[in-house]
């Protein structure tokens, strides 16, 4: 009997630590980090879903609906000092990005609620919302990914899409 509790409970905590090792889902999660020439430090965490056959705007990830960009918990986003999206202002401090892709182009928002599963979004916590124009990649990528360069160039990279935005810091 005693045999049978201790493999039952072996079982138990296996199965836990297997359930929060997020490196194990079908969506890992990845860090983008860098510091910028003018200073800004840019912290992105988020989780990266694959498309698995499926396309984008049909599938997965319709057009003029909001997406958690990433999968999993909110995708966040740090700036370590006080910052320029696009030409727009927004405060030092840790944002959930969320977006609307569209056609031709991408509003991308920065949420005050960060710490939260990225279906959880609500428009009111909006810091900021900027729009820009879709690019395209040579390059299919398979698995979502957000790139940032020490120019302060950071994009939004999944399938043949390239949702590309500037960040810089406001003097």
């Amino acid at each position: 009997m005693r045999v049978l509790i201790l493999t039952i409970l072996t079982l138990i905590g296996q199965l836990s630590f297997a359930q929060t090792d997020k490196s194990k889902r079908p969506s890992p999660p990845d860090n983008t980090k860098v510091t910028t020439t003018d200073g800004v430090t840019i912290d992105i965490n988020y989780s990266r879903p694959s498309l698995k056959g499926r396309k984008l705007g049909v599938d997965i990830v319709p057009a003029g609906v909001v997406w958690r960009t990433g999968a999993n918990e909110a995708t966040t986003i740090e700036f370590n000092k006080d910052v320029l999206v696009e030409g727009k202002k927004l405060a030092a401090g840790k944002y959930g990005l969320y977006s609307i892709p569209g056609e031709h182009e991408t509003t991308l928002m920065f949420s005050k609620v960060w710490n939260q599963w990225g279906t959880k979004y609500d428009a009111k916590d909006d810091a900021l919302r900027v729009s820009v124009s879709n690019g395209k990649s040579d390059n299919s990528q398979e698995q979502f990914k957000i790139n940032a360069t020490p120019e302060g160039n950071i994009s939004l990279e999944w399938g043949e899409y390239v949702i590309p935005f500037k960040v810089k810091a406001s003097n």
